[in-house]
Formats: C-alpha cells, sequence, structure tokens
C-alpha cells in the first residue's frame, strides 16, 4: 500500500467571529499550511473541502469548496466537497489518502471551514444541527434518549427548564447516563474530564476558551441534559485547518524534514445494536479497523485527541480506542492519567469542550495538534517524547450512538 504523509498543516484561531467568512477563514488556514508545506498552490494536484454549515446558514449549496479555493488560485484541479456530520474533516482526509493510494496524484489538498457564529441568526444555529441525525425518525430517536436511565437523575432536576434543548446534548447524556449505569461511571468523573482540557486550552494559543476551570466549578455550572452542565458541552465555533498530504514521490518536492506519516485511518458506520453493547460501539470497530492497517495497539499510543463533543464522549472514546479497559474511562481519567504528565495524555489542545468545534474543521485540526505534538512543537502543553498519535472524529447520531466516525493514526518519522 502506497505510503501517505502529512506535510504540511495550518489553522486558524478559534471563537465567535462576527466579520469573517468562510472564505477569508479558509485563505489563512490554506495558506499556513502552504508554507508549512514549502509548497505552492502549483503543487496541489487536488482539493477536498469539508463544512456543515454553510448552505444552512448562507445558502450556500453544491459548490463552496470551488468558491472558497478558486480565489486563491486553486484552478483545473479537482475540487470536492465533503459533508459527513462532525466527521467531515477527517473524511475529506481518507478521501485525499484514496486518491494517492490509487496513483491519482501525488499531492493534495485537505480543507475544513466553518462558519457557524450568525448572532441574528441563533434559532437556525441551533436548528443546524437536527441535520445531523435521520429527521423522518427524530421523535422516535428523542424519546429514546428521553427514557434511558433516567431513575439516576436527582428529583429535583428532573422537571427543570434547561431552555431551548439540544437533541445531540441530550443523546449523549442519555450514553452517559447508561454508561454510569453499566459500569458505575460518575458525574465527578465526567467533571474532571472537562477541567482537564479547560487546563490544556490555557496553553493553547488559538483556543477558544483559555481560562482554567477546577472540577467543582464545572460541576456548579449551568444544566444542559443531566449529567452535563454547559462546561462538559462544547461551543458553537468559527474556524478553519487546511493540511497538504502527499505520496512518497510528492514528498520529494516539500519539506520532508517535518513530515508526518498516516500509517493508518479508518472511516466506519454503526451498528443497530443494544444501548449497553459496548463492544460494538462505531469508535471501537474504526479503532480496531485502524489500528490493524497501522499495526498497532492501544498500549503503543503517546498522545490522542478525541471528539469530546461532551465530556463524556472523551471517556466513551478513550475505552474505544484501548487506551484503558473498556468501562474503566471515568475513574482513568479521574485519576490523571489523560492529563500533560499522565500515562497518555487526551485533548492536550483543550479538545472540542474548549478549543472548540467548528464542525467541518474540527478533524483537521485534531491533525493539527497531533503534527505539532510529534515534531516536538507544542510548547508548555508538549507530550514528551511522543511518537505515535491518534485522533478520533465521530460525527452525527443514529440510533445508539454516532453515526459515523474515523480514526486516524500518526508517526513521526525523525
Amino acid at each position: 500500500m502506497t505510503d501517505v504523509y502529512l506535510a504540511g498543516i495550518g489553522m486558524t484561531a478559534l471563537g465567535k467571529f462576527v466579520e469573517r467568512s468562510v472564505k477569508d477563514l479558509t485563505e489563512e488556514a490554506v495558506r499556513l499550511a502552504l508554507k508549512d508545506a514549502e509548497a505552492k498552490i502549483s503543487d496541489i494536484e487536488a482539493a477536498w473541502f469539508s463544512n456543515t454549515r454553510q448552505g444552512l446558514l448562507e445558502g450556500q449549496n453544491a459548490v463552496r469548496g470551488q468558491c472558497a479555493l478558486r480565489p486563491l488560485g486553486f484552478e483545473q484541479i479537482p475540487i470536492a466537497n465533503i459533508e459527513n456530520a462532525c466527521a467531515s474533516g477527517s473524511t475529506a482526509l481518507l478521501q485525499a489518502i484514496a486518491h494517492i493510494r490509487a496513483g491519482m496524484c501525488d499531492t493534495a489538498l485537505v480543507v475544513g471551514a466553518e462558519k457557524m457564529f450568525f448572532p441574528e441568526k441563533r434559532e437556525a444555529m441551533f436548528n443546524a444541527f437536527l441535520g445531523g441525525t435521520d429527521i423522518h425518525r427524530l421523535k422516535e430517536f428523542q424519546h429514546q434518549v428521553a427514557s434511558v436511565a433516567t431513575d439516576l437523575i436527582p428529583e429535583d432536576l428532573r422537571n427543570i427548564d434547561t431552555g431551548q434543548r439540544s437533541f445531540f446534548m441530550d443523546s449523549y447524556a442519555a450514553q452517559a447516563r447508561l454508561h454510569m449505569q453499566t459500569f458505575g461511571t460518575t458525574q465527578e468523573h465526567f467533571a474532571a474530564a472537562a477541567a482537564k482540557n479547560h487546563w490544556h486550552s490555557t496553553m493553547n494559543p488559538l483556543a477558544q476558551y483559555r481560562h482554567n476551570i477546577t472540577t467543582e466549578e464545572v460541576l456548579q455550572d449551568r444544566l444542559i441534559s443531566w449529567p452535563f452542565t454547559r462546561s462538559m458541552c462544547a461551543p458553537i465555533s468559527d474556524g478553519a485547518a487546511a493540511a497538504v498530504v502527499c505520496s512518497a514521490q510528492g514528498l520529494k518536492q516539500l519539506n520532508a524534514q517535518r513530515a508526518i506519516k498516516i500509517k493508518g485511518i479508518a472511516l466506519v458506520s454503526g451498528t443497530s445494536r443494544t444501548n449497553n453493547d459496548f463492544g460494538k460501539h462505531i469508535g471501537k470497530l474504526a479503532a480496531d479497523k485502524a489500528y490493524a492497517e497501522a499495526g498497532i495497539e492501544g498500549k503503543d499510543v503517546d498522545v490522542a485527541e478525541v471528539h469530546d463533543a461532551t465530556a463524556y464522549a472523551e471517556i466513551q472514546q478513550i475505552e474505544n480506542l484501548g487506551l484503558c479497559a473498556m468501562g474503566e474511562g471515568g475513574v482513568f481519567s479521574y485519576q490523571g492519567h489523560t492529563k500533560l504528565g499522565g500515562r497518555v495524555p487526551v485533548n492536550p489542545s483543550g479538545g472540542l469542550v474548549s478549543k472548540g468545534h467548528p464542525v467541518g474543521a474540527t478533524g483537521i485540526m485534531q491533525l493539527h495538534e497531533l503534527a505539532t505534538q510529534l515534531r516536538d512543537e507544542a510548547g508548555a502543553r508538549q507530550v514528551a517524547n511522543a511518537r505515535i498519535a491518534v485522533a478520533e472524529n465521530g460525527g452525527g447520531f443514529y440510533e445508539t450512538e454516532e453515526a459515523a466516525t474515523v480514526v486516524t493514526v500518526l508517526e513521526r518519522l525523525r
């Protein structure tokens, strides 16, 4: 199988940027990635563009990538638009890798860009997320998640009005309660995972939020959907990221000294299963497949970025990635094993909860953090001697879990 490398990576800062657009966020990220790879626009033979919200919020459908990249000088090459919920960025990467492995090009560009914050369109911003599930089964899914382990919810919080509800936060909350019921995981475990990520983000100059929050402060924050408080949930974010990927032949024209090997990647959809059959979780299926391609096991991982749309999601995914045993993610996190300086640091970037979550760009932003770690350029948040890194990027929701998940394995070469 053709080896594929990450030659250059770039990303913008994250935040709520009223004056910025998908186009100018894209331009910043692309120019940074090209500079990092020492690549010219003419070196790029194909491009994949990930975005999930521009059609819903701005009416720009169908040719988003062409509209964002043509003004930068990308002409005549194939440009494909990718939408796969929150897993769109990593899905775009997988498509570029497949193109290179098929011998159709040597050097490709992968871009994820998202403009999600429109203060005058708050209802549309909120409702846009519903497209990430089967809208024809929405009431069925809502009924399912509303009935999971509700006896765990403190009686005085069962009927509390938390404002406009998010189906996705309710879905994650149902999964979290099931994990609590099955394995004894606690709300304090989720709070500790969130607090850890808020601390990590204080060391990331590109993070949306850069203030430390203690476990107790996380627990005392506003309730969203029990057991989650606001500090356990990812925010709405604007931002972009881009990556230059290439074959060994393509790498000869670029800066090979900084290249990272893409050792394995897998995209899977889920399984219709019982709620508590955690061994068939989509995240585990993706990890098993990516690990088999890469020739590694969970114990080989030095650093990971996982899709913590909620703090519970991080606990579930570190189990799926084999960083700890199934059912032990809560205790593993609470004991500090996933903090910087711990056994296997997770989300040194601050994760989605604190770094931010611009949906179509998130998967590529995970690669940015891991490449920075493997290059030993992460500064105060550097994981010592990191050689193998793993990213898990999940998207959408179908029945009992995410609708799509991508796991990517990276390896330091020098």
